[in-house]
């Protein structure tokens, strides 16, 4: 009887024993106790995001080009506009003068094929659409032959004829070649540019760094990747910009032989004729 109400009493004991909290010997707070609705709220604010994510059906990238622009300061977020200008000034001047280019050879094959059929130079000039190259030099040519007098009569009628055309010819060559210095000094320069903003992300990440005390994975992580975004802006605004340059030459080159062609061709005619019958 005395021997089990003994281990009745041990075993209440024993039971309120493991219940119980335990403390150090040394510290009189319930830690555990304090720490527990921070924990709720940590894990009821992730719960709260994921299930935001998960409502929308994308994942949350604290990482990506959102966060730096969100937490980049006022030279950051420069550096960007900037770069984002480039990009957008070189795609519209490629795609602009890829789309003159292709007109200017579909002018040049209509030029062949009605303008030399003509009886006259000006009939010819008749056939071509007005604001067209061809058109210009043409025209251009006629009016030097019907202007050699007073003191252009002392000028040489073939050298007058060549002045005017390669006059002609040259402010042609100089329209085709509008837009493209911009292409060259984006593509030069776009790759530094995105080379100042890696640096200056860098800088501000590192001091974060240093002011927090903490150089983990997860703190260097996040700051220079976002940095090092800036550099991959910065090429892939460069790239474009410099293929697209060494295109527009390449075709500007072909369409610049198709205008000093007819400006020969044109040179040829003028000359045989008086020059008060080249009209």
């Amino acid at each position: 009887m005395f021997s089990r109400n003994r281990l009745s009493a041990v075993a209440v004991f024993l039971a309120i024993f493991f219940s119980a909290p335990a403390y150090s010997a040394g510290n009189t707070a319930a830690p555990a106790v304090a720490a527990t609705p921070a924990i709720v709220a940590a894990q009821a604010a992730s719960g709260s995001a994921a299930a935001q994510a998960a409502e929308h059906g994308k994942e949350v990238n604290p990482y990506g080009i959102s966060a730096l622009w969100n937490g980049s300061d006022f030279v950051a977020k420069g550096t960007l506009l900037i770069l984002l200008l480039f990009s957008i000034g070189s795609w519209y001047i490629i795609v602009a003068k890829l789309l003159a280019q292709r007109k200017l050879h579909k002018q040049a094959r209509d030029t062949e094929r009605t303008f030399w059929d003509a009886g006259t130079v000006r009939q010819g000039l008749d056939t071509l659409e007005s604001g067209t190259p061809f058109h210009f030099i043409g025209t251009l040519a006629l009016k030097a032959t019907e202007h050699h007098s007073g003191l252009l009569a002392h000028v040489d009628f073939n050298t007058w004829v060549v002045q005017s055309l390669h006059s002609s010819v040259d402010t042609v060559k100089n329209r085709l070649q509008d837009g493209l210095a911009f292409l060259a000094t984006v593509g030069s320069t776009a790759p530094f540019v995105g080379l100042f903003g890696t640096v200056w992300g860098i800088y501000h990440a590192l001091t974060a760094i240093g002011l927090s005390g903490q150089a983990s994975i997860d703190k260097v992580a996040g700051p220079v990747g976002e940095a090092l975004i800036m550099t991959a802006i910065g090429l892939a605004v460069a790239v474009p910009a410099v293929l697209g340059y060494n295109l527009l030459v390449r075709r500007n080159k072909a369409a610049l032989e198709k205008v000093q062609d007819f400006s020969s061709t044109l040179h040829a005619v003028l000359l045989s004729s008086a020059p008060t019958k080249a009209s």
